[in-house]
This record gives structure tokens, sequence and C-alpha cells, in this order.
């Protein structure tokens, strides 16, 4: 489908921003790499010949009386004894990192945490847990996080502040008030009171964080409608008898959406850093889930152990500036001044 003139402009500008549109990219790239985690860290090979016969074990238990064991529990693949039957009559094919991210390795020379090494390349934590493999599950669940919470949060916020904008009056002034009250509630404490009675987990975290994330978008939403409701094409279709929900979708939200896409890739780094904070306070997913909020825990209790919090660190700050650096190229393209400026110097 072709592009139309304004949305091929806003694309070139978006392009002329070289720190923006590379740094989509390089977030892209790694985004994708970490969906296929189990792929790339994994103590269970990607593919088995054995005997004639083709096993994939990322996809499917397999029993170790399959490769001739003892035992018809499921096949602990890292056991010497299972590697030693499977090569007499097959082979296999393994990850790049023989760990996943909850694996502990009895075998790591010294005590935990161990630095970094030819069989740990960024070391491990404090329970023999292959520290890169929990980076790039924990990035994938950051990610993923603050992504369904952005979508949930700007469906609502969008939403509510269409509806306030549009019709405005004493609906708009009630629903401002309740905005208000919503938004000076005490987040964190109350986030402590729920997860001492609800037990944390990854959807329970979004929706408690939906309940109280929403409101980012409704003043920007808002405003929009306020100012779009008045337009001349917006009275001739309520003249004509176009319905509210018609006239509010197709003639009046596409104004909205700019800011609402502006604003975005700031949204999903707030998501990100507001899980990475509550993993970090102990109140987020549940214990033993690769999150890189633990691992800069684990970095501040174990300071003899510098490689933790230093790969928290970096790996969080990678991310967050490679999103805020997207958002500012996002935010130039939907600029109409920028983007008619360029094309008429041009």
């Amino acid at each position: 489908m072709a592009l139309s003139e304004l949305n091929r402009r806003r694309l070139e500008t978006l392009k002329r921003n070289r720190r923006g549109y590379w740094s989509l990219w390089i977030f892209l790239v790694l985004f994708i790499l970490s969906l296929f985690a189990e792929f790339i860290a994994n103590d269970k090979p990607v593919f088995i010949q054995y005997d004639g016969n083709t096993y994939y074990p990322i996809f499917k238990v397999y029993a170790e009386t399959e490769f001739d064991g003892e035992f018809a529990a499921e096949a602990d693949y890292t056991d010497p004894y299972i590697q030693d039957l499977i090569n007499e009559k097959g082979s296999m094919i393994w990850p790049l990192i023989r760990f996943a991210h909850d694996t502990i390795d009895f075998d790591v020379e010294g005590s935990p945490p161990t630095p970094p090494s030819s069989r740990h390349w960024l070391g491990t934590d404090d329970q023999g847990r292959d520290v890169l493999a929990r980076v790039i599950y924990g990035f994938r669940i950051s990610v993923l996080f603050g992504l369904l919470l952005t979508l949930l949060s700007t469906v609502i916020g969008v939403a509510a502040g269409a509806v306030q904008g549009y019709f405005g009056g004493m609906l708009d002034l009630i629903a401002q008030r309740f905005i208000e009250i919503w938004q000076g509630l005490p987040v964190l404490y109350l986030l402590i009171i729920m997860a001492s009675v609800i037990k944390p987990s990854f959807f329970t975290l979004l929706f408690l964080m939906t309940l109280f994330g929403w409101t980012s978008l409704v003043g920007v939403v808002r405003a929009e409608f306020l100012r779009a409701r008045n337009f001349e094409y917006v009275r001739a279709a309520r003249a004509l008898g176009v319905n509210d929900v018609t006239i509010m979708v197709r003639h009046t939200l596409p104004n909205a959406m700019v800011a609402t896409v502006t604003f975005m890739p700031f949204i999903l780094s707030g998501s990100v850093t507001t899980l990475t904070g509550l993993d970090f306070l102990g109140l987020g997913l549940p214990p033993g889930s690769p999150s890189l909020g633990e691992l800069l825990k684990q970095g501040r209790d174990n300071l003899h152990a510098p490689w933790l919090g230093l790969t928290g660190f970096f790996v969080l700050a990678v991310m967050l500036s490679l999103l805020v650096f997207v958002g500012e190229a996002v935010r130039d393209a939907l600029d109409p001044r920028k983007t008619f400026h360029q094309h008429s110097a041009a």
C-alpha cells in the first residue's frame, strides 16, 4: 500500500534523525532476538537426532526411556550419562548458551556469584545461574510488559480523554476531578498493600499498573478533542446526523493520534522503569523470575560481585536510551513544523 504524501514526509524526517532511526533498528533487532530466547539460552538441545528419529526438546518433554535411559521422568540433558546415551546413536544441536534463566550450574568453580569466564560470559548470580541467560529472558519480559502496559494504558486513556473532550460540560468537569484524585493516590503504598494480599504475577502486575497508569494520556487527548470538536467539518457531520461515535472515531481521533503516538515511546520506557523498580524493591514478579530489577538488587546485595550491578545498569541504560532516542525521532517526525520546514528547505 502506497504511503500518502504526508506520511512519506514523516518517514523521511524520521530517517534524517540518524540517532533515532538506528536506535529503532537496534531495539527491534534486540527485541526480536529476545523473543527466541529459548533458542539462544537453554539447558535443552534445540534438536536431537537419535536412532533415526528426530526430537525437539524445546517444544516437547521427552522421558529418559526415549533414549534408552532408566527412568520415565523427563530427561536431564545436562547429565553426562544422558548425553553419552544420545551421542552413541545420534547427535544434538545445542543453543549458543547452554543455560536457561533458571538453570543452576552445580559445576561452577568456586562459590556463587562467580566472575565472568569462558563458561559464563557475564558470570553467575548468587544462586549459580547464568547472568547472560537471565539478561536475555529479563529483557524480553521487561519489553513485553512495557508494550502491553503501554497498549492498555493508551487505549483506556485515549477513550477517556476522547469522551471528556468531545462532550465537555459537566461530564468533563466530574471526570477531571476524579482523575486529579486518582493521580494523587500514593501508588507505591497501594502496590505494597496489594502485593501482600494478591500473589504477584505478570498479569496481576499488569492489571495493577494499568489501573494507575491510564491517566498519562488523558490530558493530551482531551485537549485535542476540545479543540477539534469545534472544527467546521465536525459541525457539518453533526448537522448531517452522523452519530457521535462515528464523528469521534473517524473525524476527531486522527487529530489526537499524532500526540498519542508521540508520547508512546516515553510511556514504554516509563513502564519498563516501573517494572524494574518494583522488582528491585521485591514487589514485582514472583521470586526466581528473570528480571533486570532483580539483577540490580543482587548487585546491591553483593558488592563484592560488581559484574552483577554493572550488567543490570548497562542493559537498562542501553534499553532506555534507545527508547528515548526513538521517542525523540518520532516526535520530530510528527511535528508539522519540522516536517514541512525541512522539505521546503530541501
